[in-house]
């Protein structure tokens, strides 16, 4: 009976463990500042697209009721359906088991930085650090390493379209037949490894080279290691990218910033709107590399998803964890020849 009972305990302090570190996890995702999900971009969000929708009923000469808002804002079809709730799985393992099974295999950016450093001053001679004001060189360092950070998605996210091995992992995302802010979880794993070890790779390197130029104390003004600037367009507008609202940035502005509308292009599967808008907060790269698609003022009318030629479910855990494999597999012939994306 004692052994019995010492292992009863023994199972209970095992789930109490997991339940913290679940717990403990969780809190990382909504409490973390530096998180993609901090509670005070979300609610930021929710504020602007509360704003935007009240000022078109305005405009339209229609009431503002909260219930109607609240409609609006959390429509049944989109909330109740198999592609969200695929987005609700994902976020769970991709937060959880995932980061474990992949972590191991990322690239440290300090370490890219580091290296970087060393190679220049092996090359070019030991730095002489081009003296500034701490407030400006905390301000030329982070709105540089911003702009790196964009050029890296930009890359990863052309060539996630473009490399027929890359793109079968990739168009997972693009199985989404609805968009709401869970979506930017609706990733697969090989993806996600891809995607961070670009960064850190490009982000590394300019991070290296800021500091061989401007010395040590070449830091970024950041909150719990995220960019203060990339934080910013957390509150503003990438978590609308993903979303049935269309906030669009049109003319000028419309070749600098990523609007959410932008980014509901990008998901269209109509062939026009094929390898267009791939940055993250900017399309000033789209503009520069000519992959930008100016969205209109007006909303378009979109339809979302990428098939899968195995014919396996888009949201099931076999269609978004397992069929990219088989699918890269079934590619393997054509990999001798380039190709390029053949759906959205």
């Amino acid at each position: 009976m004692g052994g019995d009972n010492g292992m009863i305990l023994l199972v209970l302090s095992r789930l109490g463990e997991a339940l913290h570190a679940l717990l403990t996890k969780a809190a990382d995702v909504f409490l973390s500042p530096g998180s993609v999900f901090w509670a005070p971009t979300l609610l930021s969000a929710l504020l602007i697209a509360v704003g935007c929708l009240a000022a078109t009923r305005i405009r339209r000469g229609r009431r503002v009721r909260p219930a109607a808002l609240l409609r609006a804002l959390f429509p049944r079809r989109i909330l109740r359906g198999a592609s969200s709730k695929a987005d609700l799985g994902l976020l769970l393992f991709n937060t959880f088991p995932a980061g474990a099974l992949v972590g191991w295999m990322l690239v440290s950016t300090n370490q890219v930085s580091r290296q970087a450093t060393s190679l220049l001053g092996w090359a070019l001679g030991p730095s002489a650090a081009i003296p500034l004001r701490p407030d400006v060189l905390g301000i030329v360092v982070t709105v540089t390493l911003f702009l790196a950070y964009e050029l890296a998605y930009w890359l990863d996210h052309y060539l996630s379209h473009k490399v027929p091995f890359l793109w079968e992992f990739h168009k997972v995302h693009h199985t989404a037949q609805v968009l709401t802010p869970l979506t930017i979880f609706r990733v697969h794993p090989v993806d996600s490894l891809v995607f961070a070890n670009i960064i850190a790779l490009v982000v590394g390197a300019t991070g290296g080279t800021l500091q061989y130029v401007f010395g040590a104390s070449a830091a970024p003004f950041a909150l719990s290691g995220t960019n203060v600037i990339l934080l910013a367009f957390f509150c503003v507008t990438l978590h609308l990218q993903h979303s049935h609202l269309w906030i669009s940035f049109t003319g000028a502005l419309g070749r600098i910033l990523l609007s959410p509308a932008h980014h509901q292009i990008h998901h269209s599967a109509d062939p026009l709107h094929f390898n267009t808008n791939l940055g993250c907060c900017l399309s000033v790269f789209d503009w520069l590399f000519g992959t930008l698609h100016m969205p209109a003022a007006r909303r378009e009318p979109l339809a979302f998803g990428a098939a899968t030629r195995t014919g396996a479910s888009p949201h099931s855990v076999s269609g978004t964890l397992i069929t990219p494999f088989t699918e890269c597999l079934a590619r393997l012939p054509a990999l001798r020849r380039p190709q390029a994306q053949t759906s959205a």
